[in-house]
């Protein structure tokens, strides 16, 4: 599977102007639910490199081989997007 340039955009218009991350997620999910989407926070994610960012919020892309999951620059290697946003008081 790969994430293609409308997905993309949609992602980023996502990350922009949902109010929350979960309705980013379920937003998501009702357009392209073929892709999975994870909340997870902004601290785990520290020593990767988001693919996406605005502001507080990033997204990150994820390939799986098996059950293992590993973090993609690369749009055609995506199969999944995972959702970060920095808590004003650190992450928790």
């Amino acid at each position: 599977m790969s994430l293609n340039a409308e997905q993309l955009d949609f992602a980023a218009d996502l990350l922009r102007t949902a109010p929350t991350l979960r309705d980013a997620a379920a937003q998501w999910h009702e357009r392209y639910p073929e892709v999975r989407t994870m909340h997870v926070s902004a601290t785990v994610m520290r020593d990767e490199t988001a693919a996406l960012r605005f502001g507080v919020r990033s997204i990150y892309f994820a390939m799986s081989a098996g059950h293992c999951r590993s973090i993609t620059q690369r749009p055609e290697e995506a199969d999944a997007l995972i959702l970060t946003e920095e808590k004003a008081h650190g992450n928790r």
